[in-house]
């Protein structure tokens, strides 16, 4: 069987390392390319890693990446010049630069996901069920908890479950969004989306969906215990997408929700 050759980026970041320690491990993929946006003397896993470039890419069929969204447009741009197929996990961007993407897309395949686990994309799908069948009597808010080093908020896993809220109700996700906390003990419902992130310790991921009506309340949630769960994910998406034609991908195209 032919292995997919892989570029994963950011690779000395906490995603790219886990990427490399489970890519190593499947015997689908070979690793020809590591980048990271500074110069990096040794070697990692036998590869030395270089800039983002059409070097660094030339022989990559997929490139995995979970950088920043300055960086992930700079891939993009590479990627698109020479038809290479790119998984996102990226989080972070704005809708400028979420319509730049889809754009892109039309040039490349792209897979992108603000979180590559099975559990959290199921309860995206949840989260547009409930959203849909308890109507505009409930509002709606997200929590989140994340480590202290994430800087973005709320998180992209958060900003998923709100398009889910928004879609539910048929709506523009981006007229949506409410207020954004963070480090709040408590925060209010609003006729918005209103989103509390909380930074502390090294938690990999809490989410949670809470639906009221002032006389009772529905609640969705999810936790995460081991960062291997996006990295298997993110190479399950690089292997559905290495046979696709361009477009726009997510995870629920994998899953078939």
């Amino acid at each position: 069987m032919r292995k997919i050759s892989l570029a994963i980026t950011g690779c000395m970041g906490r995603m790219g390392k886990q990427l490399i320690k489970s890519a190593v491990r499947d015997k689908t993929f070979k690793i020809v390319s590591l980048t990271e946006n500074k110069r990096i003397k040794r070697k990692i896993s036998g590869i030395k890693p270089e800039l983002n470039s059409k070097s660094a890419f030339k022989k990559a069929n997929v490139i995995i990446d979970f950088t920043i969204p300055k960086c992930t447009l700079e891939i993009l741009r590479i990627a698109v010049r020479y038809k290479k197929k790119v998984v996102i996990g990226t989080t972070g961007f704005n809708k400028k630069e979420e319509i730049l993407i889809k754009s892109l897309s039309r040039k490349i395949p792209i897979l992108k996901a603000g979180n590559m686990s099975l559990g959290v994309n199921l309860l995206m799908h949840l989260t547009e069920i409930a959203s849909k069948s308890l109507g505009k009597r409930f509002l709606s808010k997200i929590y989140e908890v994340h480590h202290k080093h994430k800087k973005d908020y709320p998180s992209g896993t958060a900003l998923m479950l709100g398009k889910g809220i928004a879609s539910g109700k048929n709506k523009e996700f981006y007229n949506m969004v409410g207020k954004k906390y963070l480090n709040k003990k408590t925060f209010p419902y609003g006729k918005k989306i209103n989103f509390n992130s909380i930074r502390k310790g090294e938690i990999i991921g809490e989410h949670e969906v809470t639906f009221s009506s002032g006389k009772e309340i529905v609640k969705l949630n999810h936790e995460s215990f081991d960062r291997a769960l996006y990295s298997e994910g993110a190479l399950a998406a690089a292997k559905w997408l290495f046979n696709k034609k361009p477009g726009l991908y997510s995870m629920r195209d994998l899953l078939n929700f």
